[in-house]
């Protein structure tokens, strides 16, 4: 099973050696997603990365930044909308319903299904996806290596996605609640809890 982080949603100070500490733990495949923020501090954020990094990871928005930092891909929020023209690389979706799928697993090298369960990082975000629909889709094929669970993504539903053909999970609130911003610099329980959440991968 593949593992995909996605950063926390807001910017902070120590989130650059967080995210360095974790690509040297492994990880291999950081989603770097900010809704609404001014690109201008993505822009900070990568420069702060090893150019190493940059090959490992894909951007939300902003997609002009995957060639000025050579990055992994570009993620599309949706299951329709066509990349930018001209663009050539990896893409990855998210689908929101199991109906989705069929097409837009042939025009992307991956793709995120959820909400499966409830998030972890907005309490407005609820699961959209039934127990039956999902095995429903598993059943018929839709689920398969190139389609991601996310939303509510833990240690312990990781099992059930897998269960259920998922090819990989995307991690979000279960490792950023880890690591309180406003009080903590020690991170090294989010470390410890990464790696917890590789071994249940592998």
């Amino acid at each position: 099973m593949k593992l995909v982080i996605m950063t926390k949603p807001t910017f902070f100070v120590e989130e650059d050696k967080i995210l360095s500490s974790l690509f040297e733990e492994g990880l291999d495949n950081l989603h770097l997603c900010k809704p609404g923020a001014e690109p201008v501090y993505s822009e900070r954020l990568l420069t702060l990365l090893h150019e190493d990094y940059y090959s490992k990871i894909t951007v939300h928005g902003n997609f002009y930044l995957k060639d000025e930092y050579r990055l992994r891909g570009i993620h599309i929020e949706d299951a329709t909308t066509p990349p930018p023209a001209g663009y050539k690389g990896n893409i990855s979706r998210t689908c929101h319903s199991t109906d989705e799928l069929r097409e837009a697993k042939k025009k992307s090298g991956y793709v995120f299904l959820g909400n499966v369960f409830d998030s972890l990082t907005d309490s407005k975000c609820k699961a959209t996806l039934t127990q039956q629909q999902l095995e429903e889709a598993a059943h018929n094929g839709l689920i398969d290596k190139k389609v991601y669970a996310i939303g509510g993504m833990t240690l312990e539903t990781i099992r059930a996605a897998r269960d259920l053909g998922f090819g990989g999970v995307v991690i979000c609130g279960d490792l950023w609640n880890r690591f309180d911003i406003h009080n903590e610099l020690d991170y090294k329980e989010l470390i410890g809890h990464f790696e917890r959440l590789r071994k249940a991968t592998n």
